[in-house]
């Protein structure tokens, strides 16, 4: 999978019920992130932070879809552990993956994997870690991926969801560490023309090619 790539679409039983993915996801943002197996610890802190700040993304217009390489059933009791040790339950569908298809359709698990998923290891599923950001338009707007070992850091998916989010209605970019409110680029594919029209302003030019503008509301 790579940016720009169309989200592979699918259908299959969640902790919701059964979904098809671009159906679910409808006109809204999403985000799919992904995980080696239940009841492992990384992951379920993983999932009950991002139990609390659903508001957030909910603000946002985007939905949240987990998944994981066990069953819908082993979902249910690690839902339990979740709330327990996190205090927030999963409040978003969680895929059951037990067959590896979807992990196998987004490329995070070889082809020819196969089996019983209860007999494999997390070490063996180590590459399902990522996050996928999809748009209204069903492509992918971003890829994260994380070792087993390393906690994900979804305040940086939000930011960056802004980032998408402002970037798709304007034609600015975003420069490093940005964040909502502040000053953004005007993208090089804009004149300078046509930036006159669009920022009778005027901008900070710090060079040709990097004419900084208060971020559009």
């Amino acid at each position: 999978m790579k940016i720009g790539d169309t989200a592979p679409d699918f259908e299959a039983q969640t902790s919701e019920g059964q979904i098809r993915f671009h159906d679910w996801i409808g006109d809204s943002w999403a985000v799919l992130f992904s995980h080696p197996k239940d009841f492992t610890p990384v992951c379920t802190t993983e999932l009950g932070y991002m139990a609390k700040i659903k508001p957030q993304f909910d603000r946002r217009n985007v939905k949240i879809m987990g998944l994981s390489v066990d069953s819908t059933g082993d979902h249910q009791g690690w839902a339990k552990d979740i709330e327990e040790t996190q205090g927030h339950a999963p409040n978003y569908p969680i895929v059951g993956d037990a067959d590896f298809k979807v992990s196998k359709l987004y490329g995070m698990l070889p082809a020819e994997t196969a089996g019983d998923a209860k007999a494999r290891k997390p070490a063996d599923n180590a590459t399902v870690r990522n996050v996928f950001v999809i748009g209204p338009d069903k492509k992918i707007k971003l890829i994260l991926v994380y070792p087993m070992t390393t906690g994900r850091n979804f305040d940086e998916v939000l930011r960056v969801i802004d980032s998408l989010q402002l970037t798709a209605k304007h034609q600015v970019a975003t420069p490093v560490n940005w964040k909502q409110g502040e000053d953004v680029i005007i993208a090089g594919s804009v004149s300078d023309e046509e930036a006159k029209k669009r920022y009778p302003q005027g901008w900070k030019a710090l060079k040709p090619y990097l004419r900084i503008v208060p971020q559009p509301q």
